[in-house]
């Protein structure tokens, strides 16, 4: 596994260069999800040499994710990371956003005591809170930091103007936004702030929700409750482009020995100034394919039938439906 390991920012945290982002066992958005499963597949995880697990107080309307990682890996704490967030929490089925100091600390607090441990490797700022300063945010994290309830600190859902407010209180190890092959907005401004400040990249969505897995027809009918179905890539003209787009995939990564969801992730982990890509996964099997991405090595060929492929494929629609 040695070698799939990536610094985190200048921290000497090592993580693997993929990760299971534990959001949909959670069970808020996803369907068909159970403890059992969850379970398992955090297990699994482990077993195909993932070391990286990113969680958060509001993943679940009790903790559920973070009460999922202690149950399966409690007794493997010291060989492996986690990451947790703060800032966000859930009212009457609806996100509730307050970052203010007092609930930050606090939610740190109840996440270490889910999570069966005194300490996070890294604790994110979920969120902004319009309400609260992101100074005073800042400073209450960089608190967490100095007492050593976390190890190092990350920032999720900021612009770049907001993450230097933010670093200039409290040192940024690391920034979460969402990235694949059909959302590349970071390249242009927070992968460049991340070099500058030598700040690691932790992507979300490496396989948009599931649809860069290359597993669903064109005929695919979402459950209810299921909620990528709000999502334009899901919907007419773009999800018929996406399936196109996915078939000109498989094309390449069969040529490869591979899967669409494999050659997809390790794709996203070789882009420059990417560390770690967060594969959400609610069975084993999931983890178990996409934590082979990280024995791929896409050489100079591969990465340009790739680019031909997106270059086909052209710029996607992704913002979602009000």
């Amino acid at each position: 596994m040695t070698s799939h390991l990536r610094t985190l920012g200048q921290t000497d945290i090592q993580i693997t260069s993929v990760a299971m982002g534990c959001w949909p066992i959670a069970g808020m958005t996803s369907v068909d999800v159970n403890d059992a499963d969850s379970l398992k597949t955090l297990c699994a995880a482990v077993e195909s040499g993932i070391n990286f697990f990113d969680t958060a107080y509001g993943y679940g309307n009790d903790g559920e994710s973070e009460r999922l990682i202690a149950s399966a890996l409690g007794s493997q704490r010291e060989s492996i990371v986690i990451a947790t967030k703060g800032g966000m929490h859930w009212e009457s089925g609806q996100r509730a956003f307050d970052a203010s100091p007092e609930r930050l600390i606090s939610q740190c607090h109840e996440s270490l005591l889910r999570l069966g441990t005194d300490y996070v490797d890294l604790y994110y700022l979920h969120a902004p809170d319009e309400n609260t300063p992101l100074s005073e945010s800042a400073g209450a994290i960089k608190s967490l930091l100095d007492a050593g309830k976390t190890r190092s600190v990350g920032v999720s859902n900021l612009t770049v103007q907001q993450m230097e407010e933010f670093h200039a209180v409290c040192p940024i190890s690391a920034v979460q936004p969402h990235y694949n092959m059909l959302q590349r907005e970071i390249e242009h401004d927070i992968l460049p702030w991340c070099d500058e400040h030598g700040a690691s990249a932790i992507t979300y969505w490496p396989l948009m929700k599931g649809l860069l897995a290359g597993k669903m027809s064109r005929e695919h009918v979402f459950k209810p409750g299921d909620g990528r179905a709000k999502y334009p890539m899901f919907q007419g003209d773009e999800w018929s482009r996406n399936q196109d787009f996915i078939d000109d995939l498989g094309k390449v990564a069969v040529g490869m020995g591979a899967t669409v969801a494999q050659l997809v992730v390790a794709w996203t982990v070789a882009q420059p100034g990417i560390t770690s890509a967060l594969c959400g996964a609610k069975r084993a099997y999931q983890i178990q394919e996409t934590a082979e991405a990280m024995e791929l090595s896409l050489d100079d060929a591969t990465l340009k039938q790739v680019d031909a492929c997106l270059q086909r494929r052209g710029v996607a629609v992704s913002r979602p439906a009000v």
